[in-house]
């Protein structure tokens, strides 16, 4: 009982009057207020103003402002507030709904009687130093379609020789290409070029694939990349280029769409939005944790996508590393019965 009574009255001092006078209920209120305004710019993050990319390098990095509670937890404790500690769950609270998804484990196994493709996405590397054991590796995976990007006259030809033993049907248009397990028809240049570029960058490819499910639209994508300078957040000529996606998906006739690429976007970025909207929104539970690709090294984004119209992409998840700076993504997609 003695140890008792000293334990509270200890913890009563530490939680009591500091020399100043200020007690636990207003001690913390610029770590209240911190938390407050944390939770705010993560429920509002499309608010931000996209002036210098501003409103785009948040939302690349959204999932990592989940790492501001437990730094606010450690200061409301320092600061023995009560009022700080109270104010916290608001930012916990908004991330998990923003994330819980991802926390699920994703998304279940498809129901019976509907239809399923193993797809791969991967911006392999133009400079790859493994090329035939990097396709290998997908190989293995059991896909049914793979997307590349980064596709380079020396490497191709180790692309083929690994992938298309089990995948037969193939396209390359500029640096992207695809491959298939089921014939390929209606193959074409898909025009994402934003202005300004020339005429050899050639990023995309559009193909009808001829599945046992019908007919699939996959269009294959490389958008351009984002760079950080002394001007800001450089998106320019990403989001035009996701505009010229969005308008290639306003007009697609078939029903059902697949999307693969490495979009240097992530799904909270607005730059998607022209995209995302010719799509619907992607199921917050189809990827199995975040399913982070880039950096290979030490990923911190997502930017390689499986997305669909007319399907629902399930159990995305990123496969070992190749010798990419990025990592392969592979998910399932399923068809309605």
């Amino acid at each position: 009982m003695a140890r008792v009574r000293r334990a509270r009255a200890a913890l009563r001092r530490w939680w009591g009057e500091d020399a100043r006078g200020r007690t636990a209920r207003t001690r913390g209120r610029a770590v209240a207020a911190l938390a407050a305004a944390t939770a705010a710019l993560m429920a509002l993050h499309s608010l931000v103003p996209g002036a210098l990319g501003l409103g785009s390098l948040l939302e690349t990095f959204l999932p990592w402002t989940g790492l501001a509670v437990p730094v606010l937890l450690l200061l409301a404790l320092l600061r023995r507030s009560a009022l700080a500690l109270a104010v916290l769950p608001l930012p916990a609270a908004v991330w998990l709904a923003l994330f819980h998804g991802a926390l699920a484990g994703g998304a279940p196994a498809p129901a019976p009687g509907t239809g399923s493709l193993t797809v791969v996405q991967h911006n392999i590397g133009d400079a790859n130093p493994s090329p035939r054991a990097a396709a290998r590796a997908l190989a293995e995976a059991g896909p049914d379609l793979v997307a590349l990007e980064e596709v380079v006259p020396a490497t191709r030809p180790a692309y083929e020789a690994e992938l298309s033993p089990r995948l037969p049907h193939h396209a390359v248009v500029g640096t992207v290409g695809l491959w298939s397990r089921y014939p390929l028809t209606d193959v074409r240049p898909l025009d994402v070029r934003p202005p300004g570029l020339g005429p050899d960058w050639n990023r995309g490819l559009r193909a009808t694939a001829r599945t046992p499910y019908g007919p699939v639209a996959v269009h294959v994508v490389h958008l351009p990349s984002v760079r950080l300078r002394a001007t800001g957040f450089d998106t320019a000529r990403r989001d035009e280029s996701a505009e010229l996606l969005g308008a290639a998906l306003e007009s697609e006739e078939l029903p059902r769409v697949l999307v693969l690429g490495d979009l240097n976007a992530t799904l909270d970025d607005r730059g998607l939005d022209p995209v995302l909207e010719r799509l619907g929104p992607p199921d917050a539970g189809a990827a199995d944790g975040f399913a982070f690709s880039w950096p290979a090294s030490f990923p911190v984004a997502r930017i390689d996508h499986v997305l669909a119209r007319g399907a629902a992409v399930t159990g995305l998840r990123t496969l070992p590393a190749t010798g990419s700076d990025h990592l392969p993504v592979a998910a399932r997609v399923t068809f309605p019965s």
